[in-house]
């Protein structure tokens, strides 16, 4: 519950002003209301959700031409690409190297696995987050993949895109499997690269790799994982509140992990060949905060 929701206004023995002050809230925020989304950002970013997962290399300024083509929207170059940004979303091309590199202040880890063959379950796993659009607004989406298995180990829900959103996702897929990973690969991301993720990977003894900036097919397993849950399910049911969508996800994949047959895999299913491959001897462990 927010802390500002138990400020009582009529309160027999406390002030509206002592309150706050106990509570730690400012008083501002009591009369505060969301503000909505604007129908047309949110219709405009499911369209342009769907153009990526078609074709992530188109930029603006074709995104532009296919909006008003296709769709007969009218949006100029800055509000789709402002629209791009709050989704999380960029448009995939070879930029040129250049001499000098901003130093953001996030360290970047190496590719560690170009040429490597994995060859059991719990040797790699992967985590990605994507955006879900949703008729009010939309929502986060971060899952845990085993690369050998392909099988979702653990996900997570939110309407913000930060460390609390991965962190849920990773003490789930602990939770689920009672193991941890040799290696760790995600993208380039802010989240992926903030020190209190990669900080946490390397205190619990995890390696931490990244792919390429702008090289989605470094973590292609899970691009793929994407496509297949939104035009499969999410696309297709418009969930309306989070409640919902968590459901929705839940239930796809566990067909997905425990029921769909995978050519890749020889037919069988994720879940089969993750127990069915696993290191032996793999240690349960708990999830702990890194010193």
């Amino acid at each position: 519950m927010n802390r500002a929701e138990l400020v009582e206004k009529n309160h027999p023995g406390l002030s509206v002003r002592e309150q706050c002050e106990l509570l730690g809230v400012s008083r501002s925020t009591l009369n505060y209301r969301p503000v909505e989304e604007d129908p047309e950002d949110t219709r405009i970013m499911r369209i342009l959700d769907e153009i990526y997962m078609t074709d992530p290399c188109i930029g603006s300024r074709r995104l532009g031409t296919l909006l008003e083509r296709e769709h007969g929207i009218k949006a100029n170059r800055k509000r789709i690409q402002r629209l791009r940004r709050k989704m999380g979303i960029e448009t995939i091309w070879c930029r040129p190297r250049r001499t000098s590199i901003p130093d953001n202040g996030h360290r970047k880890y190496p590719y560690l696995l170009r040429g490597r063959i994995v060859e059991y379950a719990d040797e790699v796993w992967c985590a990605d987050i994507t955006y879900i659009p949703m008729p009010q607004g939309h929502a986060y989406l971060c899952a845990v993949m085993d690369w050998h298995s392909r099988k979702v180990l653990g996900w997570a829900v939110s309407n913000t895109m930060d460390a609390a959103l991965t962190e849920k996702a990773v003490a789930a897929a602990v939770a689920q499997c009672g193991s941890l990973a040799e290696i760790f690969n995600t993208d380039q991301g802010s989240v992926f690269t903030s020190p209190e993720w990669t900080g946490r990977l390397e205190g619990l003894g995890i390696a931490v790799s990244m792919d390429g900036k702008g090289r989605w097919m470094d973590n292609v397993f899970v691009e793929r994982l994407w496509r297949s849950l939104k035009y499969e399910d999410i696309y297709l049911k418009g969930y309306a509140t989070v409640g919902e969508l968590e459901t929705g996800i839940r239930q796809w994949f566990e067909r997905y992990n425990t029921w769909r047959p995978h050519q890749a895999l020889g037919n069988q299913t994720p879940a089969r060949i993750y127990e069915t491959n696993r290191k032996p001897a793999t240690p349960r462990v708990e999830m702990k905060k890194a010193a």
